[in-house]
């Protein structure tokens, strides 16, 4: 049983790695290639209407050239969202910290983010694990929770770090929702950690909000 549960997590890991990497190729080309091509695309158009001469034409190229612009920072936007560059150079808090000033000015929701303790270093493939349960459990408490308020702490200890998010929302009842059932977003949530040897737990009540606390060993980490 406990090999049959071994090689489970062998292929979880190789396909969720997998997925990452191609989410990554992604990210970079949607940033460095569409974005790029748009780019040179609104400066060519700001070139001509420099030069037209027609009030009309002007204003058509201006609305073409502000269109362009928007969609410019959309894809900026879901670059980041896909893969935040400062999650390979700067660690999981910051890019945590990154992402949320996108989920609040997209949601509305204020995530108020506090971390105490020594910061340790994490591996990267381990960072992006835990920073997709982490993106996970924001997006159902913008989805589901109907609040405008969520604490997050980082707790570092020597040998763990410890990550809770709490909602202050509607809450909803446990029982009523398969967290063993492999399509559950919370089942995901719970797979992950347990792919990085951490742990989520999940509590919620009705009318008092939910709480998620996620739990990583840090020592002895290759």
């Amino acid at each position: 049983m406990d090999q049959l549960r071994s090689k489970h997590q062998q292929i979880s890991s190789y396909i969720i790695h997998t997925q990452e990497e191609e989410i990554k190729r992604i990210a970079l080309e949607l940033h460095e290639g569409v974005g790029q091509n748009l780019y040179s695309i609104l400066t060519g158009l700001q070139f001509i209407e420099s030069g037209a001469n027609e009030p009309f034409m002007k204003n058509y190229v201006r609305e073409m050239s502000q269109l362009i612009e928007k969609t410019i920072q959309e894809i900026r936007l879901l670059s980041v969202e896909l893969h935040p560059p400062t999650l390979t150079t700067l660690g999981l808090l910051s890019a945590m910290k990154s992402y949320i000033k996108l989920y609040t000015s997209t949601f509305g929701i204020l995530v108020d983010l506090e971390s105490t303790g020594e910061e340790k270093e994490i591996p990267e493939k381990t960072s992006i694990t835990v920073f997709r349960v982490c993106q996970e459990a924001l997006a159902n408490i913008a989805k589901y929770a109907d609040t405008c308020h969520v604490k997050m702490n980082f707790i570092w200890f020597e040998d763990i770090l410890k990550i809770t998010i709490n909602d202050y929302g509607k809450g909803f009842r446990p029982e009523e929702h398969d967290e063993n059932n492999p399509s559950s977003g919370l089942a995901a949530m719970k797979e992950r950690m347990l792919l990085t040897g951490g742990q989520c737990n999940i509590s919620s009540k009705i009318g008092e909000g939910t709480c998620i606390e996620l739990s990583l060993p840090l020592l002895n980490r290759e």
